[in-house]
């Protein structure tokens, strides 16, 4: 799948499905079950590797996942790949090593962290036809200075969030992926872009929606507010994924005891 084909659903209202992917078994599954975005996510610092924050990850570890993913997927899905942490804030030159490495690995797009601070790195990347999702809200890379809470409560953080959006729309970034913001927002800043927004804890007004596949299926200790077992009353995996696509795509999650 490309990039123009999703971007078209996007517009004519169809919700997108996405969830995070670190291996060839579950692209497989994933993508018969109907989802529309794999997300090789540095997520799996977390999930596979059992660490406590996404940092210790590292650029050699997202190509192995991405190509596992790539291969299971065969073609049949689209996949954005995380750039971690450490492999693109240095400069825009490292960040086109970095994302050449998960492209050539077979990613179709690369997702970075931040606002303004990374606004000439997003040019640098785009006008050498590198596709990159934004990821605004609560950013995972910057735990240790935000913390895991909810971002733009306030109206001055908000404006600024919108700001950010807005810029790097400029910037050339063709989908952007908010985290953990109130749904209000987040709705405001999908009705404002004109490129498609997946949202995270961001209620229902993205044009689509994300969650950790470890979240979905209930292998998650302690899961975040936002997210749903989807494995509750499925009789199978693939059950409880084409559950998740159809209820994003319905409109019937994220409810709003899923929203901030």
């Amino acid at each position: 799948m490309y990039l123009p084909q999703l971007i078209k659903r996007a517009e004519a209202g169809e919700k997108l499905a996405v969830l995070t992917c670190y291996d060839a078994s579950f692209a497989h599954l994933l993508v018969g079950a109907g989802v529309d975005i794999l997300l090789v996510g540095d997520s799996l610092g977390m999930t596979v590797q059992g660490h406590t924050t996404t940092l210790p990850v590292t650029l050699e570890q997202m190509v192995y996942h991405t190509e596992a993913v790539a291969r299971g997927a065969a073609g049949r899905s689209f996949i954005i790949g995380d750039l971690p942490f450490g492999s693109y804030q240095e400069s825009p030159a490292q960040a086109l090593h970095a994302s050449a490495r998960l492209l050539s690995a077979g990613a179709n797009m690369v997702k970075l962290e931040g606002g303004a601070v990374m606004l000439d790195t997003v040019r640098f990347l785009v006008d050498r036809g590198i596709p990159v999702c934004a990821h605004l809200g609560l950013l995972p890379q910057s735990v240790n200075t935000t913390g895991y809470r909810v971002q733009g409560r306030d109206q001055t953080a908000a404006e600024q969030l919108l700001r950010d959006a807005e810029a790097m729309q400029a910037a050339g970034v063709q989908m952007l992926v908010l985290e953990s913001v109130p749904g209000s927002l987040a709705n405001a800043i999908s009705l404002t872009l004109d490129i498609p927004t997946i949202g995270i804890g961001a209620g229902a007004g993205c044009d689509g929606q994300v969650l950790v596949l470890q979240d979905l299926i209930g292998l998650t200790e302690k899961p975040p507010g936002f997210a749903r077992d989807f494995m509750a009353g499925a009789g199978n995996l693939a059950e409880a994924v084409r559950a998740y696509v159809t209820a994003v795509k319905s409109g019937t999650f994220p409810g709003p005891e899923h929203s901030f």
